[in-house]
Protein backbone atom coordinates (compact mmCIF):
# COMPACT_ATOMS: atom_id res chain seq x y z
CA UNK A 1 0.00 0.00 0.00
CA UNK A 2 2.73 2.26 1.22
CA UNK A 3 4.54 1.95 -2.41
CA UNK A 4 1.48 2.78 -4.52
CA UNK A 5 0.82 5.73 -2.27
CA UNK A 6 4.33 7.88 -3.12
CA UNK A 7 4.21 5.98 -6.73
CA UNK A 8 0.76 7.88 -7.05
CA UNK A 9 1.04 10.65 -5.05
CA UNK A 10 3.42 13.02 -7.49
CA UNK A 11 0.12 12.59 -10.26
CA UNK A 12 -2.61 13.22 -7.97
CA UNK A 13 -1.10 15.84 -6.04
CA UNK A 14 -0.89 17.88 -9.39
CA UNK A 15 -3.94 17.56 -10.67
CA UNK A 16 -6.53 17.86 -7.65
CA UNK A 17 -6.24 21.14 -7.07
CA UNK A 18 -9.83 22.94 -5.99
CA UNK A 19 -10.50 25.77 -3.50
CA UNK A 20 -9.88 25.02 0.12
CA UNK A 21 -11.77 25.54 2.90
CA UNK A 22 -14.50 28.48 3.76
CA UNK A 23 -12.54 31.08 6.11
CA UNK A 24 -14.94 32.06 9.34
CA UNK A 25 -16.36 35.28 9.75
CA UNK A 26 -14.49 36.83 12.29
CA UNK A 27 -10.90 35.02 11.82
CA UNK A 28 -9.29 33.20 9.11
CA UNK A 29 -8.85 29.57 9.55
CA UNK A 30 -6.12 26.92 8.22
CA UNK A 31 -5.87 23.45 8.42
CA UNK A 32 -2.19 21.50 9.52
CA UNK A 33 -2.19 17.91 8.84
CA UNK A 34 0.75 16.60 10.52
CA UNK A 35 2.11 13.00 10.83
CA UNK A 36 3.42 13.22 14.66
CA UNK A 37 1.89 10.80 16.98
CA UNK A 38 2.28 10.42 20.76
CA UNK A 39 3.56 12.78 22.86
CA UNK A 40 5.62 14.85 19.92
CA UNK A 41 1.77 15.67 18.93
CA UNK A 42 0.50 16.65 21.96
CA UNK A 43 3.54 19.22 21.61
CA UNK A 44 2.63 20.13 17.93
CA UNK A 45 -0.64 20.81 19.20
CA UNK A 46 0.60 22.90 21.77
CA UNK A 47 2.49 24.89 19.25
CA UNK A 48 -0.30 25.62 17.62
CA UNK A 49 -2.36 27.13 20.97
CA UNK A 50 0.57 29.37 21.25
CA UNK A 51 -0.12 30.82 17.81
CA UNK A 52 -3.69 30.83 18.06
CA UNK A 53 -3.15 32.80 21.27
CA UNK A 54 -0.39 35.30 20.02
CA UNK A 55 -2.94 36.96 17.33
CA UNK A 56 -7.17 37.34 17.12
CA UNK A 57 -6.61 37.52 13.18
CA UNK A 58 -5.85 33.71 12.32
CA UNK A 59 -6.43 30.38 13.42
CA UNK A 60 -4.40 27.65 12.49
CA UNK A 61 -6.17 23.94 13.15
CA UNK A 62 -3.51 21.35 13.27
CA UNK A 63 -4.83 17.61 13.10
CA UNK A 64 -2.50 14.61 13.77
CA UNK A 65 -3.26 11.49 11.30
CA UNK A 66 -1.32 9.26 13.62
CA UNK A 67 1.71 8.56 10.99
CA UNK A 68 3.56 9.90 8.20
CA UNK A 69 2.15 7.14 5.80
CA UNK A 70 -1.51 7.47 6.80
CA UNK A 71 -0.48 11.69 7.16
CA UNK A 72 0.23 11.44 3.21
CA UNK A 73 -2.86 8.62 2.59
CA UNK A 74 -5.14 11.22 3.62
CA UNK A 75 -4.02 14.38 2.05
CA UNK A 76 -4.28 12.51 -1.65
CA UNK A 77 -8.03 11.65 -0.52
CA UNK A 78 -8.36 15.10 0.28
CA UNK A 79 -7.32 16.65 -2.54
CA UNK A 80 -9.47 14.04 -4.50
CA UNK A 81 -12.60 15.89 -2.13
CA UNK A 82 -10.96 18.86 -2.94
CA UNK A 83 -10.89 19.65 0.74
CA UNK A 84 -7.17 19.58 1.51
CA UNK A 85 -5.47 21.43 3.99
CA UNK A 86 -3.11 24.66 3.51
CA UNK A 87 -0.43 22.97 5.46
CA UNK A 88 0.41 19.67 5.06
CA UNK A 89 4.05 17.98 6.85
CA UNK A 90 6.08 15.83 4.65
CA UNK A 91 8.98 13.60 5.69
CA UNK A 92 12.20 14.18 4.63
CA UNK A 93 12.06 10.78 2.90
CA UNK A 94 9.25 12.10 1.17
CA UNK A 95 10.60 15.52 -0.57
CA UNK A 96 11.12 14.45 -4.09
CA UNK A 97 7.75 13.24 -4.33
CA UNK A 98 5.71 16.56 -3.62
CA UNK A 99 8.83 18.55 -5.48
CA UNK A 100 7.77 17.11 -8.57
CA UNK A 101 4.48 17.23 -7.93
CA UNK A 102 3.80 21.01 -8.06
CA UNK A 103 1.21 21.14 -6.13
CA UNK A 104 2.83 23.82 -3.60
CA UNK A 105 3.37 27.14 -3.17
CA UNK A 106 6.65 27.30 -2.64
CA UNK A 107 7.89 29.03 0.78
CA UNK A 108 10.21 31.06 -0.94
CA UNK A 109 7.75 32.78 -2.79
CA UNK A 110 4.61 32.76 -0.42
CA UNK A 111 6.86 34.79 2.50
CA UNK A 112 7.85 37.21 0.12
CA UNK A 113 4.07 37.41 -1.57
CA UNK A 114 3.13 37.81 1.97
CA UNK A 115 5.24 40.74 2.74
CA UNK A 116 7.95 38.86 5.16
CA UNK A 117 11.47 38.99 4.86
CA UNK A 118 13.54 35.93 5.83
CA UNK A 119 16.83 35.15 5.95
CA UNK A 120 17.14 31.88 4.40
CA UNK A 121 20.64 31.37 4.76
CA UNK A 122 19.88 31.42 8.84
CA UNK A 123 18.90 28.14 8.46
CA UNK A 124 21.79 25.36 9.22
CA UNK A 125 23.32 24.75 5.69
CA UNK A 126 22.83 20.89 6.62
CA UNK A 127 19.19 21.17 7.54
CA UNK A 128 18.30 23.90 4.24
CA UNK A 129 20.54 21.78 1.57
CA UNK A 130 18.38 18.56 2.03
CA UNK A 131 15.30 20.52 1.40
CA UNK A 132 16.53 23.05 -0.62
CA UNK A 133 17.19 22.98 -5.06
CA UNK A 134 19.91 23.47 -7.07
CA UNK A 135 19.55 26.95 -6.92
CA UNK A 136 19.45 26.80 -3.04
CA UNK A 137 15.59 28.25 -3.06
CA UNK A 138 13.23 26.37 -0.02
CA UNK A 139 10.49 25.94 -1.34
CA UNK A 140 9.49 24.27 2.23
CA UNK A 141 9.97 25.13 5.81
CA UNK A 142 12.14 22.32 7.81
CA UNK A 143 10.01 21.83 10.88
CA UNK A 144 10.83 18.83 13.12
CA UNK A 145 14.50 17.67 12.00
CA UNK A 146 17.23 15.86 13.74
CA UNK A 147 19.83 13.60 13.23
CA UNK A 148 21.06 10.21 14.63
CA UNK A 149 23.60 10.30 17.31
CA UNK A 150 25.02 7.35 20.05
CA UNK A 151 23.76 7.01 23.13
CA UNK A 152 25.85 5.46 25.56
CA UNK A 153 25.39 4.46 29.32
CA UNK A 154 28.37 6.20 31.20
CA UNK A 155 28.20 3.99 34.32
CA UNK A 156 28.76 0.90 32.34
CA UNK A 157 31.32 2.04 30.52
CA UNK A 158 32.75 3.32 33.94
CA UNK A 159 32.93 -0.56 34.48
CA UNK A 160 35.16 -1.47 31.73
CA UNK A 161 37.80 1.98 32.48
CA UNK A 162 36.22 4.24 29.89
CA UNK A 163 34.93 7.94 30.59
CA UNK A 164 34.08 8.63 26.75
CA UNK A 165 32.30 7.00 24.03
CA UNK A 166 33.80 5.05 21.10
CA UNK A 167 34.63 7.75 18.34
CA UNK A 168 35.20 4.61 15.72
CA UNK A 169 33.44 1.12 14.87
CA UNK A 170 36.64 -0.48 15.88
CA UNK A 171 37.03 0.75 19.32
CA UNK A 172 32.63 0.18 19.52
CA UNK A 173 33.25 -3.38 18.98
CA UNK A 174 36.05 -3.64 21.79
CA UNK A 175 33.68 -1.58 24.13
CA UNK A 176 30.89 -4.12 23.31
CA UNK A 177 33.15 -7.08 24.03
CA UNK A 178 34.69 -5.33 27.13
CA UNK A 179 30.94 -4.73 28.24
CA UNK A 180 30.15 -8.57 27.23
CA UNK A 181 32.92 -9.78 29.78
CA UNK A 182 32.16 -7.36 32.69
CA UNK A 183 28.84 -9.20 32.86
CA UNK A 184 26.24 -6.37 30.33
CA UNK A 185 24.12 -9.38 28.95
CA UNK A 186 23.32 -6.82 25.98
CA UNK A 187 25.93 -4.19 24.79
CA UNK A 188 24.43 -3.04 21.36
CA UNK A 189 20.76 -2.76 21.15
CA UNK A 190 19.11 -1.91 17.42
CA UNK A 191 16.91 -2.97 14.93
CA UNK A 192 16.84 -2.99 10.60
CA UNK A 193 13.02 -2.45 10.16
CA UNK A 194 12.25 0.06 7.16
CA UNK A 195 11.66 3.03 9.97
CA UNK A 196 15.41 2.19 11.42
CA UNK A 197 17.92 1.63 8.83
CA UNK A 198 18.77 4.77 7.90
CA UNK A 199 20.77 5.01 10.55
CA UNK A 200 23.11 2.10 9.67
CA UNK A 201 23.09 2.98 5.95
CA UNK A 202 22.49 6.26 5.42
CA UNK A 203 23.61 8.15 8.43
CA UNK A 204 26.57 5.70 7.90
CA UNK A 205 27.46 6.37 4.31
CA UNK A 206 27.38 10.02 5.16
CA UNK A 207 29.14 10.70 8.19
CA UNK A 208 31.61 8.87 6.09
CA UNK A 209 31.48 10.96 3.43
CA UNK A 210 30.21 8.23 1.02
CA UNK A 211 26.86 8.22 -1.21
CA UNK A 212 24.33 5.52 -1.34
CA UNK A 213 23.74 6.08 -4.96
CA UNK A 214 25.01 8.41 -7.48
CA UNK A 215 24.14 11.69 -9.00
CA UNK A 216 25.24 12.61 -5.51
CA UNK A 217 22.66 10.73 -3.97
CA UNK A 218 20.03 11.64 -6.82
CA UNK A 219 20.65 15.74 -6.38
CA UNK A 220 21.81 16.02 -9.84
CA UNK A 221 19.36 13.73 -11.94
CA UNK A 222 16.28 11.15 -11.73
CA UNK A 223 18.76 8.78 -13.60
CA UNK A 224 20.42 8.31 -9.74
CA UNK A 225 21.38 4.31 -9.11
CA UNK A 226 22.05 2.90 -5.74
CA UNK A 227 25.49 1.81 -5.20
CA UNK A 228 25.77 1.74 -1.29
CA UNK A 229 26.11 -2.09 -1.58
CA UNK A 230 29.47 -1.56 -3.55
CA UNK A 231 31.18 0.74 -0.63
CA UNK A 232 33.72 -1.70 0.84
CA UNK A 233 33.03 0.32 4.36
CA UNK A 234 29.80 -0.36 4.76
CA UNK A 235 29.69 -4.06 3.31
CA UNK A 236 32.32 -4.42 5.89
CA UNK A 237 30.57 -2.44 8.84
CA UNK A 238 27.31 -4.67 8.14
CA UNK A 239 29.85 -8.06 8.61
CA UNK A 240 30.83 -6.31 11.79
CA UNK A 241 27.01 -5.71 12.80
CA UNK A 242 26.31 -8.81 11.41
CA UNK A 243 29.15 -11.20 13.89
CA UNK A 244 28.57 -8.91 16.89
CA UNK A 245 25.11 -9.92 16.73
CA UNK A 246 26.57 -13.66 16.27
CA UNK A 247 28.31 -13.36 19.20
CA UNK A 248 25.43 -11.70 21.31
CA UNK A 249 27.13 -8.66 21.67
CA UNK A 250 24.45 -6.72 19.83
CA UNK A 251 20.67 -7.75 20.06
CA UNK A 252 17.45 -6.55 18.36
CA UNK A 253 14.84 -4.97 20.10
CA UNK A 254 11.68 -3.77 18.84
CA UNK A 255 8.02 -4.16 19.53
CA UNK A 256 8.01 -7.67 18.50
CA UNK A 257 10.54 -9.10 21.00
CA UNK A 258 8.68 -6.68 23.81
CA UNK A 259 11.15 -4.20 24.32
CA UNK A 260 11.87 -1.38 21.30
CA UNK A 261 15.88 -0.95 21.88
CA UNK A 262 15.27 2.65 22.89
CA UNK A 263 13.12 1.50 25.91
CA UNK A 264 15.93 -1.49 26.59
CA UNK A 265 18.65 1.76 26.53
CA UNK A 266 16.59 3.52 28.70
CA UNK A 267 15.88 0.53 31.44
CA UNK A 268 19.72 -0.02 31.52
CA UNK A 269 19.08 -3.28 29.79
CA UNK A 270 21.43 -2.55 26.82
CA UNK A 271 24.22 -0.05 26.93
CA UNK A 272 24.71 1.59 23.53
CA UNK A 273 21.57 2.40 20.37
CA UNK A 274 22.02 4.62 17.79
CA UNK A 275 18.33 6.49 17.08
CA UNK A 276 17.57 10.41 16.67
CA UNK A 277 18.10 13.24 18.35
CA UNK A 278 14.49 13.03 18.99
CA UNK A 279 14.16 10.46 21.53
CA UNK A 280 16.44 13.08 24.18
CA UNK A 281 13.69 14.06 25.77
CA UNK A 282 11.86 10.91 25.71
CA UNK A 283 14.69 8.89 27.30
CA UNK A 284 15.46 12.11 29.85
CA UNK A 285 11.61 11.29 31.13
CA UNK A 286 11.73 7.35 31.19
CA UNK A 287 15.54 6.71 32.03
CA UNK A 288 15.97 4.84 34.93
CA UNK A 289 16.40 6.53 38.19
CA UNK A 290 20.16 7.26 38.85
CA UNK A 291 20.81 6.21 35.28
CA UNK A 292 24.13 8.03 34.14
CA UNK A 293 24.04 8.59 30.25
CA UNK A 294 25.35 10.67 27.56
CA UNK A 295 25.54 10.95 23.99
CA UNK A 296 28.10 11.32 21.24
CA UNK A 297 28.27 12.07 17.86
CA UNK A 298 28.23 8.55 15.65
CA UNK A 299 31.62 6.91 15.35
CA UNK A 300 33.31 6.77 12.11
CA UNK A 301 34.40 3.59 10.07
CA UNK A 302 38.22 2.72 9.90
CA UNK A 303 40.10 6.11 9.03
CA UNK A 304 37.65 7.58 7.09
CA UNK A 305 37.54 11.42 7.89
CA UNK A 306 33.90 12.52 9.57
CA UNK A 307 31.76 14.61 7.66
CA UNK A 308 28.36 15.90 8.14
CA UNK A 309 25.47 13.57 8.85
CA UNK A 310 22.07 13.88 7.25
CA UNK A 311 18.98 15.87 8.62
CA UNK A 312 15.58 13.56 9.64
CA UNK A 313 12.26 14.95 10.26
CA UNK A 314 10.14 16.31 8.04
CA UNK A 315 9.24 19.62 6.67
CA UNK A 316 6.21 21.85 6.16
CA UNK A 317 4.63 22.50 2.51
CA UNK A 318 1.60 24.73 2.04
CA UNK A 319 -0.41 23.49 -0.67
CA UNK A 320 -2.02 25.04 -3.85
CA UNK A 321 -5.78 26.02 -3.95
CA UNK A 322 -6.50 28.34 -1.08
CA UNK A 323 -7.19 31.87 -0.84
CA UNK A 324 -5.21 34.67 -0.10
CA UNK A 325 -6.36 35.26 3.05
CA UNK A 326 -5.42 31.34 3.97
CA UNK A 327 -2.03 32.04 2.34
CA UNK A 328 -1.25 34.87 4.85
CA UNK A 329 -2.22 33.07 7.82
CA UNK A 330 0.52 30.11 6.59
CA UNK A 331 2.55 33.12 6.34
CA UNK A 332 2.08 34.15 9.86
CA UNK A 333 2.16 30.74 11.59
CA UNK A 334 5.16 29.98 9.81
CA UNK A 335 6.83 33.43 10.95
CA UNK A 336 5.73 32.98 14.57
CA UNK A 337 7.23 29.29 15.17
CA UNK A 338 10.48 30.55 13.48
CA UNK A 339 11.11 32.72 16.61
CA UNK A 340 14.51 32.18 18.49
CA UNK A 341 11.99 31.82 22.03
CA UNK A 342 9.90 29.10 19.96
CA UNK A 343 12.73 27.26 19.14
CA UNK A 344 13.73 27.61 22.94
CA UNK A 345 10.57 26.04 23.82
CA UNK A 346 10.31 23.64 20.80
CA UNK A 347 13.54 22.03 21.85
CA UNK A 348 12.83 21.64 25.20
CA UNK A 349 9.85 19.86 24.93
CA UNK A 350 10.30 17.61 22.06
CA UNK A 351 14.63 17.18 21.74
CA UNK A 352 14.44 18.16 18.04
CA UNK A 353 17.17 20.89 17.06
CA UNK A 354 17.00 24.00 16.22
CA UNK A 355 16.64 24.68 12.24
CA UNK A 356 18.12 28.32 12.38
CA UNK A 357 21.62 29.52 13.81
CA UNK A 358 20.04 32.25 15.18
CA UNK A 359 17.66 29.77 17.05
CA UNK A 360 20.53 28.00 18.27
CA UNK A 361 23.03 31.00 19.24
CA UNK A 362 19.60 31.79 21.23
CA UNK A 363 19.33 28.52 22.74
CA UNK A 364 23.26 28.65 23.72
CA UNK A 365 22.89 32.45 25.37
CA UNK A 366 20.00 30.85 27.40
CA UNK A 367 22.34 28.16 28.97
CA UNK A 368 20.10 25.65 27.46
CA UNK A 369 23.10 23.32 27.08
CA UNK A 370 24.66 23.91 30.19
CA UNK A 371 23.24 21.11 32.18
CA UNK A 372 21.06 17.84 32.50
CA UNK A 373 18.97 16.58 30.81
CA UNK A 374 19.23 18.83 27.56
CA UNK A 375 22.81 18.97 27.89
CA UNK A 376 24.50 17.29 24.52
CA UNK A 377 21.78 18.15 22.23
CA UNK A 378 24.35 20.46 20.79
CA UNK A 379 26.18 17.66 19.23
CA UNK A 380 23.34 17.05 16.70
CA UNK A 381 24.04 20.47 15.21
CA UNK A 382 27.98 19.21 15.31
CA UNK A 383 27.07 16.40 13.58
CA UNK A 384 25.20 18.20 11.17
CA UNK A 385 27.56 20.33 10.06
CA UNK A 386 31.39 18.53 10.64
CA UNK A 387 31.99 19.10 7.05
CA UNK A 388 33.02 22.56 6.04
CA UNK A 389 31.20 24.64 3.00
CA UNK A 390 33.07 23.20 -0.19
CA UNK A 391 32.58 19.42 1.00
CA UNK A 392 31.78 17.83 -2.17
CA UNK A 393 29.97 15.10 -0.27
CA UNK A 394 26.47 15.07 -0.87
CA UNK A 395 24.47 16.91 1.44
CA UNK A 396 21.86 14.71 1.78
CA UNK A 397 19.40 11.70 -0.07
CA UNK A 398 16.99 13.02 -2.90
CA UNK A 399 15.77 9.39 -3.92
CA UNK A 400 11.75 9.33 -5.42
CA UNK A 401 10.05 7.11 -3.31
CA UNK A 402 12.80 6.85 -0.49
CA UNK A 403 10.61 5.14 2.08
CA UNK A 404 10.27 2.14 -0.47
CA UNK A 405 13.88 2.05 -1.44
CA UNK A 406 14.32 1.95 2.82
CA UNK A 407 11.75 -1.05 2.97
CA UNK A 408 14.25 -3.00 0.44
CA UNK A 409 16.90 -2.50 1.99
CA UNK A 410 15.31 -3.88 5.33
CA UNK A 411 14.14 -6.48 3.95
CA UNK A 412 18.10 -6.90 2.49
CA UNK A 413 19.21 -6.81 6.06
CA UNK A 414 16.27 -9.11 7.73
CA UNK A 415 17.89 -11.56 5.58
CA UNK A 416 21.07 -11.54 6.54
CA UNK A 417 20.52 -11.01 10.35
CA UNK A 418 17.25 -13.82 10.69
CA UNK A 419 17.55 -15.68 8.08
CA UNK A 420 21.82 -15.67 8.27
CA UNK A 421 22.38 -14.52 4.43
CA UNK A 422 24.95 -14.12 2.89
CA UNK A 423 25.75 -10.01 3.51
CA UNK A 424 26.87 -9.23 -0.28
CA UNK A 425 24.41 -11.14 -1.91
CA UNK A 426 21.62 -9.53 0.33
CA UNK A 427 22.79 -6.15 0.11
CA UNK A 428 23.09 -6.62 -3.71
CA UNK A 429 19.66 -7.64 -3.94
CA UNK A 430 18.24 -5.35 -1.83
CA UNK A 431 19.99 -2.55 -3.96
CA UNK A 432 18.78 -4.21 -7.27
CA UNK A 433 15.14 -3.96 -6.22
CA UNK A 434 15.72 -0.75 -5.13
CA UNK A 435 16.96 0.34 -8.44
CA UNK A 436 13.81 -0.88 -9.84
CA UNK A 437 12.06 1.11 -8.26
CA UNK A 438 14.25 4.34 -9.04
CA UNK A 439 13.36 3.65 -12.67
CA UNK A 440 10.15 3.20 -12.55
CA UNK A 441 9.43 6.72 -10.43
CA UNK A 442 12.46 7.64 -13.35
CA UNK A 443 9.58 6.61 -15.70
CA UNK A 444 6.91 8.56 -14.16
CA UNK A 445 8.38 12.14 -14.46
CA UNK A 446 10.29 11.59 -17.76
CA UNK A 447 11.76 14.62 -19.13
CA UNK A 448 11.24 16.11 -15.86
CA UNK A 449 13.85 18.02 -14.84
CA UNK A 450 15.50 18.38 -10.84
CA UNK A 451 14.30 22.16 -9.63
Amino acid sequence: MQAKLLGAVGALLATAFLAGPAAAADKTKIDFWFGNSGDIAKRVQEQCDRFNQSQADYEVVCTSQGSYDASLQNTIAAFRAGKQPTIAQVSDAGTLDIMLSGAYYPANQLMTDMGYTVDWKDYFSGIANYYATSKGEMYSFPFNSSTALLYWNKDAFAKIGKDHAPATWQEAGEDFKALKDAGYACPLAFDISNNEVWQYVEQFEAVNGEAIATKKNGFEGLDAELTYNKNPLLVSYIKDLKSWYDNKLAFIKNKAVGQTFVEAFAAGDCQVILTSVGDHGNIGRTAKQGMNWGVAMLPTYGTATRHSSYVGGASLWVLKGHTDAEYKAAAAFFNFIAKPEEALTWSTVTGYIPVRNSGFEYLKKQGFYDKAPYAGRELAIQSLTASPADDTAPHGIRLGGLLQVRTEIANGLQAIFVNNADVQASLDGAAERGNQLLRRFQQTYKNVQLP
